[in-house]
């Protein structure tokens, strides 16, 4: 008996679907086909506050550093102590002598003026002794002022000294002098402490040459 054989379906002989053209037909090969980029290196970011307070605690948690032994921290601490009582000690005696100062300078500008009253008083007494009464005012007021630190200076047959003495003339040579001295003392001059308020205003005369005397003839 003959028959027909049935038809035998080969899978393997079924023509799959055509690939669409510039595919490979699967994933991989579609991007392998796909054009190639070259990556951009990000631009760095900035810490995180996690990461900031991670940073934080390891920074907290390293060792501290070993103290300095007992001597060296007391040499230290004495150091300083002495340095800050060292600009202490200066700026109490600047304090001091900027108090001074002021203070010296308030009275030179209040006594400054009475040194025309005193020479009138010296005046009036180049022509005679003083009333009574005058001369207890006269008295009592170079009294205060010598309390207030001016004194005078300046008398005949003082050494010409610059600093303290106004040259008004030269009068020609003393041989009895060895410097030049200060003959007339036209008005006295008055200092608190070191300071010059007035000079002396003097005449002065220069050394002569001495007249040696003739040897006796024995």
């Amino acid at each position: 008996m003959t028959g027909r054989p049935p038809d035998v379906t080969d899978e393997s002989a079924e023509v799959s679907e055509e690939a669409p053209a510039g595919s490979f037909g699967d994933p991989a090969a579609e991007m392998a086909n796909e054009p190639f980029e070259t990556p951009r290196p990000s631009a760095p970011q900035e810490p995180t506050e996690v990461e900031a307070a991670r940073s934080d605690v390891e920074s907290d948690l390293k060792e501290p550093e070993e103290p300095a032994d007992p001597e060296t921290q007391l040499a230290e601490r004495t150091a300083d102590l002495q340095r800050l009582q060292a600009e202490y000690l200066n700026y109490k005696r600047r304090v001091e002598r900027d108090r001074d100062l002021v203070r010296e300078n308030a009275t030179y500008q209040a006594l400054t003026p009475i040194i025309e009253v005193l020479d009138n008083i010296d005046r009036a007494r180049e022509h005679g002794p003083l009333d009574e009464g005058f001369r207890g005012v006269a008295e009592q007021l170079e009294r205060v002022v010598a309390a207030q630190g001016l004194t005078r200076f300046g008398e005949p047959g003082d050494a010409f000294d610059p600093t303290v003495h106004e040259a008004l003339s030269h009068i020609g040579q003393d041989p009895d002098v060895d410097v030049t001295t200060c003959k007339v003392i036209a008005k006295v001059g008055y200092r608190m402490g070191q300071r010059v308020v007035r000079a002396a205003q003097v005449l002065v005369v220069d050394p002569g040459e001495r007249d040696e005397a003739p040897a006796t003839e024995m």
